[in-house]
């Protein structure tokens, strides 16, 4: 715990850098990730820096795509050379493809890996093992008790608590929930009980009832599909006026099942309004400023010192890491300054928001659906 109060003005100053860029447009001096490219030539055909894939794809508007923002523009910045591995077999990747993906970058020359999602765990604890030379951040991860690995975790439940608790301020009663990892992802697993706990506080302020579908089927591989476009039409057809998209590519599927019925979707990760005008807030967490976080540290010689051993980073609102979009602000109905006062509450422990998913079930103004 001692690593976020070392961590919080330099996080802070990153998260404000990335909501900056979010309404730079055209930029083209680096500070703009879509101004970067997502490959580029070394001249020794070597890369200082690596960034190994969750499954999903790389531009998925969310995970992969946040996470992958912060290396490029950290290497942009420090003129580090940098490449992408995405593992074999996509979303049938074993822990031997992800280990593959690995040893590959340490091949290429990596001197640092930063590897995104809980499923690297297994195959990173091989290869932080094999390869000790090498530094390895482990975004959405855990301490693996290793000197060369920086595990970065999240208050997902924070920030999910935002979501639900605007959504019914902004006047929806009939909500939805589609989570992606099959239930087996704890950051998806807090998004989706911090936003039945926001839902619930929201609603027993204005003293209505709230209604929600709860599902995680279909969303198992972080990936759009057929099926799952008809399960949320469905919803919208049946009276669901917004439904939290949380899970990656999935967001493709809820999106155009929100557009071809003139409904809403949350999104989540990074501020997914620029990718669908049915976005109406984002829960984000500082996935990509996490990244350049730990890239900071292995360049500036502390990373053992704040990431070592059995050292975590948890990130929340406490450290400026997680919250809503205001740059893009639409809702009509909860305004910023409402939001702000409510963040600080989180912030200053006013607020608490239980982070133990298991517990999830209806509550006294949410009645759960679970599919």
């Amino acid at each position: 715990m001692k690593i976020m109060k070392k961590f919080l003005s330099l996080l802070l100053a990153l998260v404000m850098a990335l909501s900056l860029v979010a309404c730079g447009g055209g930029q083209t001096d680096g500070t703009n990730p879509d101004s970067i490219a997502d490959e580029m030539t070394s001249e020794d055909g070597k890369y200082e820096i690596a960034f190994v894939t969750d499954v999903g794809q790389l531009k998925d508007k969310s995970f992969n795509q946040g996470t992958y923002d912060g290396v490029k523009l950290f290497a942009a910045k420090n003129e580090k050379s940098y490449k992408y591995y995405q593992p074999a077999n996509g979303a049938e990747a074993t822990d031997d493809d992800r280990y593959d993906a690995m040893k590959a970058a340490v091949e290429n020359g990596a001197k640092v890996v930063v590897c995104a999602g809980f499923m690297q765990g297994n195959a990173l604890a091989k290869a932080a093992a094999e390869f000790t030379d090498v530094m390895f951040v482990f975004i959405d991860g855990w301490s693996l008790g290793m000197d060369n690995v920086a595990g970065i975790v999240f208050h997902e439940e924070q920030c999910g608590y935002l979501a639900g608790y605007a959504a019914v301020m902004e006047g929806y009663t009939k909500l939805g929930f589609c989570g992606g990892g099959g239930g087996t992802n704890d950051a998806c697993c807090r998004y989706g009980y911090g936003y039945v706990q926001g839902a619930e506080a929201a609603a027993a302020v204005k003293g209505v009832n709230v209604e929600m579908n709860y599902t995680w089927q279909y969303g198992a591989n972080f990936q759009p599909s057929a099926e799952l476009q008809a399960l949320a039409s469905g919803w919208y057809e049946n009276g669901t006026e917004v439904i939290f998209s949380c899970g990656g590519s999935i967001f493709d599927s809820i999106a155009a099942a929100a557009s071809a019925n003139d409904a809403a979707v949350i999104g989540v990760d990074v501020d997914q309004s620029f990718a669908s005008d049915t976005v109406i807030t984002s829960a984000l967490k500082g996935i990509g400023e996490a990244a350049q976080m730990a890239l900071t540290a292995a360049y500036d010689g502390t990373f053992v010192e704040k990431f070592g051993g059995d050292n975590c980073a948890n990130l929340g609102a406490a450290e400026g890491a997680v919250g809503l979009p205001t740059a893009t602000w639409s809702l009509e109905n909860w305004s910023v300054e409402e939001y702000n006062d409510m963040f600080a509450k989180i912030v200053d422990g006013t607020i608490t928001i239980d982070a133990d998913f298991n517990k999830l079930a209806s509550t006294e103004h949410v009645a759960l659906n679970i599919i």
